[in-house]
């Protein structure tokens, strides 16, 4: 694994530090964190303008949005925008993982009608997989889609979908066929979320961002609906999930949670002499392995041998690290962790409330850390029999 930049991967990254650190940027995300407690951050308008020029989704094809660039410039540019305090849920979800989905099993029609919006900022994707009964088992899932002259009926229900109740189209598993094999009989559709028999309404959190909770009454999805190949739908999900567990969000989130805390330590001069001075350094330390492990994710991802579980350790260890970083800032912080961005007394882009909010979902989404160190013990260490 060669960690180091190439000449064009480092232009790349000053070029995306010098957009965000333009005022006009720093006051668009600040926004985003700024507003009332019954709103969701919505699109930066930095979005639209990343997006402009093409880097949103850098590693696509020119034709869809993109520069034709590599995955490591896509991981720079999700690096930088979490380091300059860009919210960045719309953009891990609708390019990271529903575009790059598309981008990897859609045919050249879906790609021509879904990526370009999406690259653009013009449009959002959301993930349909988890269902109420079914938690981190998703081939259990009991969604069905019924045969009808001309493709499908979409009957059941998803859950905790991440903003499926804002997005304009999303990927739903469903089970086509039954089989008394699970992981056969799924298919993944492209699902307008417009499309009638789609009702979507958001679910309250302790986070910023709103899951979404969407009824499937019968909408019609035809073959062109179809991503991937009918009853082989657990191949794209796998792949997805594969893709999806680099950790290069979490690294970046832990980074910028910790160096705040650093910071202020230096401030007032107690590093040295702080209780949690050893603790810091150790968590340092963490996050360096951290992003070590997530960069050979990506790596992997870029030399088109994508790795399930280099996926599966880097995203335990930077989602437990990022998740011992909030803990460790609660205590630091005292009370002042409890200032939201919006409040009056909270430091310029202070986000360390929000974070200690979001901490809980580091080890739950993408797969909890459970499965995690299982797919580990099986698939590495053949601790499973």
């Amino acid at each position: 694994m060669d960690l180091r930049l190439t000449a064009d991967q480092q232009q790349f990254r000053r070029d995306v530090r010098e957009l965000l650190g333009e005022d006009s940027v720093k006051a668009d995300a600040a926004r985003a964190f700024q507003l009332a407690p019954d709103i969701e951050p919505g699109m930066p308008d930095v979005y639209r303008r990343i997006g402009e020029r093409g880097w949103l989704a850098v590693n696509w094809p020119a034709e869809y949005g993109g520069l034709g660039k590599s995955i490591a410039h896509k991981a720079i540019l999700t690096e930088e925008l979490i380091a300059h305090g860009v919210p960045d849920i719309f953009h891990t979800l609708s390019i990271d993982i529903v575009g790059l989905a598309i981008l990897v099993f859609g045919t050249q029609e879906q790609k021509a009608r879904w990526l370009p919006g999406l690259a653009r900022a013009q449009s959002v994707g959301c993930v349909l997989f988890t269902e109420p009964a079914v938690g981190s088992d998703l081939a259990a899932l009991t969604t069905s889609a019924e045969p009808e002259a001309g493709g499908w009926r979409l009957r059941g229900r998803k859950t905790f979908s991440m903003k499926a109740h804002m997005a304009d189209f999303g990927l739903c598993a469903a089970r086509t066929s039954p089989s008394d094999v699970k992981y056969h009989g799924i298919t993944v559709f492209i699902l307008p979320m417009h499309t009638p028999g789609v009702l979507a309404k958001p679910i309250l959190s302790m986070s910023d961002e709103r899951f979404g909770d969407v009824t499937l009454a019968g909408p019609l999805m035809t073959p062109a609906d179809v991503l991937g190949e009918v009853d082989q739908g657990w191949e794209v999900i796998g792949r997805l999930l594969t893709i999806e567990r680099t950790g290069i969000e979490l690294e970046a989130r832990g980074r910028r949670i910790l160096d705040t805390l650093i910071e202020r330590a230096c401030a007032d001069g107690t590093l040295a002499s702080s209780p949690y001075g050893e603790r810091l350094v150790e968590l340092d330390a963490l996050l360096r392995a951290g992003r070590l492990l997530s960069w050979r994710a990506v790596s992997s991802i870029a030399a088109e041998s994508a790795d399930a579980v280099h996926g599966a350790i880097a995203k335990w260890h930077t989602s437990e690290t990022a998740h011992d970083i909030a803990a460790l800032a609660t205590d630091m912080c005292g009370l002042t962790a409890a200032l939201e961005a919006r409040d009056d007394d909270a430091p310029p882009g202070w986000l360390i409330e929000s974070t200690i909010r979001d901490a809980p979902g580091f080890t739950l989404a993408s797969g909890t850390s459970e499965m995690m160190l299982s797919m580990i013990a099986s698939s590495a260490l053949g601790l499973y029999k």
